[in-house]
């Protein structure tokens, strides 16, 4: 009971949004917030698609031992760590269950054992690279490859956002609450109380709809205001926006270790 209140605790909506906040803002201290956004992009363009292609369970799991040190030295939260354990497990279980209804047996462990270790490999090389960056490095990032300023600038503003929005839906949650009536009966297997709760969560999301709207209108006009839209379409802007970003030693070191462990992997298991 003391370990389920515990877990309770750290699912609760306060601590969602320190967790959210901790994830954008709080890795400045770590070695991959250090690099630049760039170097991030080119580690990731090779361990986010190159595993669809690779079918050597020696190879694949040799990648996903990189990536597990990786995601450590990260200092990825335990809750996006739990959230994405339970994706994969019933992911890998659902296409179990599915694959033995069908008249399957339990030869398919194996493709799906493979399949899984791939999701896991793209996964966590997605958690440690989009964790490492804070909104302003990510949009400086993508401003430095070519992306245009608007698209950039709403990926960095989605990531400010996110944790106003979960404390604006829990607002609305709660008054849904208080206003309504529980069920008197819980009923078999809490039944009637988890119906509910689920009608009222899927209700809050239409008061929260409208609230993001008017709010991005908002925002969108302070921008306006400011000259934004010269900023974005500038390259004299631009250039002074980013003389910040520079690739130094530890990035190339960093991407040359990388490499050398994959032509390791491929040089003894293929």
């Amino acid at each position: 009971m003391e370990y389920g209140r515990k877990w309770m605790d750290k699912l609760s909506v306060e601590q969602v949004k320190i967790e959210l906040l901790h994830t954008a803002y709080g890795n400045s201290d770590i070695f991959f917030a250090k690099l630049d956004p760039r170097t991030l992009f080119i580690w990731y363009s090779y361990f986010g698609i190159t595993p669809w292609f690779l079918h050597n369970e020696y190879i694949l799991l040799g990648m996903l031992l990189f990536m597990l040190v990786t995601t450590y030295f990260a200092k990825i939260s335990p809750l996006i760590m739990l959230i994405l354990s339970l994706g994969l497990l019933g992911q890998g279980g659902s296409l179990l269950i599915i694959a033995l209804f069908f008249g399957g047996n339990w030869a398919t462990l194996m493709p799906l054992f493979i399949l899984t270790v791939k999701l896991m490999v793209i996964s966590l090389a997605s958690i440690t690279v989009f964790c490492s960056m804070n909104p302003t490095q990510l949009s400086n990032g993508l401003l430095k490859i070519g992306v245009p300023g608007q698209v950039s600038f709403s990926i960095a503003y989605g990531y400010r956002m996110l944790p106003t929005l979960v404390e604006e839906y829990h607002h609305v949650f709660q008054s849904f609450r208080l206003r309504g009536k529980a069920p008197e009966k819980r009923g078999f297997l809490y039944i009637r109380t988890i119906s509910y709760f689920v009608k009222l969560a899927v209700m809050s999301f239409y008061p929260l709809l409208l609230s993001t709207a008017k709010r991005a209108r908002t925002t969108v006009e302070a921008l306006e205001t400011k000259g934004s839209m010269y900023g974005f379409n500038h390259p004299e802007v631009k250039k002074l926006k980013l003389k910040t970003l520079k690739m130094k030693k530890r990035d190339y070191l960093f991407l040359i270790a990388s490499f050398l462990y994959v032509v390791l992997l491929f040089v003894y298991f293929y």
